[in-house]
């Protein structure tokens, strides 16, 4: 087996072919855009290259075919927040071979050693990890535009080098058919009665102060919850918005205000999975073209939730409920949705998977972070204690 470097067309273009190889025969797996990867690694159009760097490499066999690839990279100010230095791995790809991945784990962890670093944390993204986060364990379905997919041995790939489970990743659905609790719709309709209170959905004539509320209950939510916290940076969000554009609806993304101050957020997109699946990763014109066509189809019925914020001193208060309420009033509107998958929620989080449950949501997936230490003589850490039991959690039918 030979290592390779990503640096010209040819290893890129076979860096962006290899999925399409390993998932040709499964039904579930939705190349992402060859344009996207490229954009994650171009340091032009990946706002994380102000504060790190980023490696990729390609994996082939002794006849020359592409087996593997992965990328290494880091961001220096969210390493100096950990309690240990500890890069990224990611866009990791592999036959079911533990040589083949170990080979691969090895170059990865082996360049993130030179820069200085101590641990690998993987599968990860090279941005925010509203995306492409996380190893699939359970619930191996057609996944939601972000989530990240693999094979179901890739889980054994990673343990078996010496990834430690860093923190769980639950998913929940919601079908919208199914009437929610009553109880939750009480507390939906107590907080959206109260005097100061008030509910807002996302207009881009005001897109400035929605980034803006976004960041500032981002900031003041997920210390809490985050040791390592870094504040978002703005420019990540905007660029994020830009990218969801052609889906985004605004009347899905709902912020809740106490006194006019932002104390909540819930963002929901259409699942463009749904249509993606059928353009192979490629936006070419005749893609675009079937793009516009499928959407006016309505083709998409699911949405999924892509990232939620409550103020610390309003988690609890039910404002949660009177966002959900509001989003509920704009998809009933929408009849073609069938289905909502809600932002995934960690282990370490039992409030926001108490609300879940609230709302009649059960719980479809299940994504593992690992971490890997480079330096043996650093004691692993989880990322937080956990504080919810998966086998409790209540399952449904997806």
């Amino acid at each position: 087996m030979k290592i390779q470097t990503v640096g010209d067309n040819k290893s890129e273009k076979a860096f962006l072919n290899l999925p399409r190889k390993l998932y040709k025969n499964d039904p579930n797996h939705v190349m992402p855009f060859d344009r996207d990867i490229k954009a994650a690694f171009n340091p032009e159009q990946n706002v994380h290259f102000k504060n790190g760097d980023a490696r990729r490499w390609i994996l082939l066999n002794d006849s020359g075919k592409v087996i593997g690839r992965i990328a290494a990279f880091y961001e220096k100010n969210k390493a100096d927040a950990d309690y240990v230095k500890s890069g990224g791995c990611g866009f990791f790809e592999c036959i079911n071979s533990l040589e083949a991945a170990s080979t691969l784990f090895d170059v990865a962890a082996g360049w993130l050693s030179e820069q200085g670093f101590e641990a690998m944390t993987g599968p990860i993204n090279f941005g925010e990890n509203e995306s492409n986060w996380g190893c699939l364990v359970k619930g191996f379905e057609p996944q939601g535009y972000g989530m990240a997919y693999n094979h179901p041995y890739y889980k054994e790939l990673f343990e078996n080098y010496g990834f430690q489970l860093y923190y769980r990743q639950y998913s929940f659905h919601i079908d919208i058919e199914k009437p929610f609790p009553e109880r939750f719709w009480k507390i939906a309709e107590w907080i959206n009665n109260r005097p100061n209170y008030s509910f807002r959905h996302f207009d881009y004539r005001e897109a400035d102060k929605f980034v803006n509320d976004t960041v500032k209950v981002y900031n003041e939510a997920w210390p809490l919850l985050k040791d390592d916290f870094t504040p978002i940076d703005p420019a990540a969000i905007y660029e994020l918005m830009q990218k969801a554009k052609p889906i985004l609806d605004p009347e899905l993304c709902w912020f809740a205000y106490h006194k006019d101050e932002p104390i909540a957020f819930f963002i929901f997109m259409p699942d463009a999975n749904q249509i993606f699946k059928y353009l192979d990763g490629s936006l070419n014109l005749w893609n675009k073209l079937k793009f516009v066509m499928l959407k006016k189809r309505r083709v998409m019925n699911r949405m999924r939730g892509n990232a939620a914020g409550v103020s610390p001193k309003f988690q609890n208060s039910g404002v949660e409920s009177g966002v959900i309420y509001q989003l509920k009033q704009a998809v009933d509107k929408r009849p073609h949705y069938k289905q909502v998958e809600l932002s995934w929620v960690g282990d370490f989080n039992p409030k926001m998977i108490a609300l879940y449950k609230a709302t009649g949501a059960y719980h479809a997936k299940t994504h593992h972070t690992y971490r890997y230490m480079i330096n043996k003589k650093i004691p692993f850490k989880r990322f937080m204690p956990e504080k919810v039991d998966e086998s409790v959690l209540p399952d449904g039918i997806a």
